[in-house]
């Protein structure tokens, strides 16, 4: 189990290419920023940012006086020996052999590791945070302190589409709806939509939208803007927007608003994943 510094609770055991804001490179040192990016790479999908604003809360990258919690986690990732114990192997290069929670690269490598095992790698971001420390608050700090670090990785396209989807949010579902003019939009009635006004061309319905886009490899990490397909091939039955850090905005079911919500949620038939390249937009 880990421990909190910054959050007391406990913790049970159990996309990287993000470009630094001019925060993060104010706040975080820069062995530590190195750190973070050269460890989240281990899990597909997890960001060096929630990897750096862990170690943000826990003990400010490492400046806590004791890197020591009441309930006797150490280091700076704040880890119960017995939790790290089950993430320290194999020894990162760099770590120290036998490897300690009290050593920054052993301890960062094994976070990536135990946030990987329980549920990052599965897209779970949200599930992975609370497993690392049992507070709902925990998850909303870590993940808001993830976006200050991140310039964000949206362009082009997916930025316009993106921004569009976040006007309309709290607006109506509403079956085979195409705007406001309609009382809402169902889920890709959005995504035609929002992709509308980058000057991207869609099909109306999901499992076209499917086919029209770039597939990508189960495992390969999302980016903002990437199309997310619920169902199973031939009936897809559903599309979302994602949004990072493993959450997605879309317009659910029928008697439902237009929301952000985990990409993996409770009872999901989560599908495939694609890309809304270049070779779609108008002619």
């Amino acid at each position: 189990m880990v421990s909190s510094i910054g959050q007391e609770g406990t913790h049970q055991t159990a996309t990287t290419t993000n470009t630094p804001s001019s925060h993060a490179h104010s706040d975080i040192p820069d062995p530590m920023l190195a750190l973070y990016r050269r460890a989240a790479p281990e899990c597909p999908g997890l960001s060096w940012t929630v990897l750096a604003a862990i170690g943000k809360i826990e003990t400010d990258h490492g400046r806590h006086p004791t890197m020591r919690s009441s309930a006797g986690a150490v280091g700076p990732m704040q880890f119960l020996p017995a939790t790290f114990r089950s993430y320290a192997h194999p020894v990162p290069s760099g770590g120290k052999n036998p490897p300690t929670p009290w050593d920054p690269v052993d301890a960062v490598h094994a976070a990536a590791r135990m946030l990987c095992a329980t549920g990052a790698k599965n897209g779970d971001l949200e599930g992975a945070i609370f497993a690392y420390n049992h507070s709902e608050q925990y998850v909303r700090d870590v993940l808001r302190t993830a976006r200050r670090y991140s310039r964000g990785t949206a362009s082009g396209p997916a930025t316009s589409a993106l921004a569009f989807a976040h006007s309309h949010l709290g607006r109506d579902y509403v079956w085979g709806g195409d705007g406001p003019h309609e009382g809402g939009f169902d889920c890709s009635g959005l995504t035609k939509a929002a992709y509308a006004t980058a000057g991207v061309t869609l099909p109306r319905v999901a499992e076209a939208q499917y086919q029209a886009t770039q597939k990508l490899a189960p495992g390969q990490p999302l980016a903002p803007g990437d199309l997310l397909f619920y169902g199973t091939p031939g009936n897809l039955h559903h599309v979302g927007l994602y949004s990072g850090e493993g959450r997605m905005i879309h317009a659910p079911r029928p008697g439902t608003n237009i929301r952000y919500e985990r990409y993996k949620y409770p009872g999901h038939d989560f599908y495939a994943a694609t890309r809304v390249t270049l070779t779609n937009e108008r002619r």
